[in-house]
């Protein structure tokens, strides 16, 4: 068992607790509040004068898909010779072992919805992981969490060089429509099959992962920038009735109220860096605040290896010092990702029988830039400590 205790503990579904305590067994919250009585033999973390946070979750990156400085070797995240790649999972190609994960866990990111770039119009599957672990089966928090889509200059500039389709944003929109319904017509088949193996369609890989979108166990998670390729995708989602989030969403504040009547989450980023191409000249930290202004629930990404995971608190903390409220900047990377993921019964707050997913800091992360973690904690493990 461990408890932490005198801290000031930031739950993100209630009141902020001063002198709080956390105690954990068996890699969960079991008790949280003030003056918990524990067995003598419990190990103690004195939080006196540190603030007590969730584990920080980024809601789309691509960590341990892109290893750090190695180049082709370690670049596993578009498969880019076929655009209409749904079948492949991101954590065949995730390694545990390269050193992001442990910069990770220095910034308090306990949990990364990682998977394919954007290269492709469906790149493949998205999973939820723990940052710490030497086998990505024993990480997985979710998988499969999403279906990876692209839109914008991505998938055309990358067959444009190939000289095959799609090399226009209207040729990437045809070809996720026409996957959408070959995988809707597999679906109705195997629905009418039932158990009869004779009348179940011919087994297709492809359409098998595509299903999965169809009857909504997943959502498409798309990857948009510009204000008419947002508009594209949930064009396409309403066409169909899926379930999608909008993924960097960098021209969200010139639509935001269009975005809040969808009714569909932002993930908002990379913001912080150079604009690397035309779609992103709107670039800008004051996004997150004039979506989550609109009403549009919002996530601060990022998407590493674009920016290092372990900034992804700065991140939020310049969205907060452009105008975004500063718990508000907090829940989006804490409860809001969670909950836009998918996995907020597990993660993203801190609860009684949740993942015991902590982190421990001496300032507050948002705004102190160069704030590093005293300690993590990960399934009631601590695997950082300053």
């Amino acid at each position: 068992m461990l408890l932490i205790k005198n801290g000031k503990v930031y739950t993100m579904t209630g009141e902020v607790i001063e002198n709080g305590s956390i105690l954990i067994e068996n890699g969960k919250i079991k008790e949280i509040g003030k003056d918990i009585v524990a067995p003598l033999d419990v190990e103690i973390i004195d939080a006196e004068g540190k603030t007590v946070m969730p584990g920080f979750i980024d809601a789309h990156c691509h960590l341990g898909m892109w290893e750090s400085g190695i180049g082709f070797e370690g670049d596993d995240g578009n498969e880019a010779v076929d655009p209409v790649t749904p079948h492949l999972r991101a954590i065949d190609g995730i390694n545990p072992m390269d050193i992001t994960f442990k910069e990770a866990q220095q910034g308090g990111v306990t949990c990364a919805c990682t998977g394919p770039g954007s290269a492709n119009v469906i790149g493949g599957q998205f999973a939820a992981i723990k940052t710490y672990g030497d086998r990505i089966d024993n990480m997985i928090v979710k998988a499969p969490l999403a279906m990876k889509v692209a839109f914008g200059e991505n998938p055309k500039r990358v067959y444009n060089g190939q000289k095959k389709s799609p090399t226009t944003r209207i040729a990437t929109a045809a070809i996720l429509r026409e996957t959408l319904y070959k995988a809707k017509e597999y679906n109705e088949k195997l629905e009418l099959s039932k158990d009869d193996e004779s009348k179940k369609p011919k087994f297709d890989m492809k359409l098998e992962a595509m299903a999965m979108v169809i009857r909504k166990e997943i959502p498409l998670k798309a990857h948009a920038h510009r204000a008419d390729d947002i508009f594209t995708a949930l064009r396409i989602a309403n066409e169909f009735g899926l379930d999608m989030t909008l993924d960097h969403c960098t021209e969200g504040h010139l639509i935001a109220d269009y975005l809040a009547k969808e009714g569909k989450s932002a993930i908002v980023g990379p913001t912080f860096g150079h604009r690397s191409k035309f779609e992103l000249q709107n670039t800008s930290f004051e996004t997150p605040n004039a979506l989550n202004k609109a009403g549009v629930k919002i996530a601060i990404t990022t998407d590493s290896p674009v920016i290092p995971l372990q900034y992804l608190p700065m991140c939020a903390g310049l969205a907060a010092k452009a105008g975004l409220d500063e718990m508000e900047a907090l829940k989006a990377i804490t409860i809001n990702a969670a909950e836009i993921a998918g996995i907020a019964d597990r993660v993203g707050s801190l609860e009684v029988g949740k993942d015991a997913d902590i982190v421990i800091f001496e300032e507050n992360p948002l705004m102190d830039v160069g704030c590093e973690a005293s300690f993590t904690i990960i399934d009631g493990k601590i695997v950082y400590k300053k």
